[in-house]
């Protein structure tokens, strides 16, 4: 991972941002010598986004299957029925 300090990303944003694009590769923006941020591709930050959705659907899923706000297989095709009619 490539690491730039926060006085380059200001003087030579412009520079850092074409290679973040050919490399794809995240950048982590350091001020006073400890990680401040990181800079993403626009494509890999949405995914990541995409990918962190499904993850909360799954954790949900999980979390009330333990506590057993369950329905059966017939019940939730009932709802369904109701709901696309």
């Amino acid at each position: 991972m490539k690491v730039e300090l926060v006085t380059s990303l200001k003087r030579q944003a412009t520079k850092i941002l074409a290679d973040l694009h050919d490399s794809k590769e995240p950048v982590l923006i350091t001020e006073h010598g400890k990680p401040s941020a990181y800079l993403v591709d626009v494509e890999d930050y949405e995914f990541m986004q995409q990918r962190l959705s499904i993850l909360e659907g799954i954790a949900r899923g999980e979390r009330a299957l333990s506590e057993g706000k369950v329905v059966s297989h017939q019940k939730a095709k009932d709802n369904m029925s109701k709901w696309l009619k």
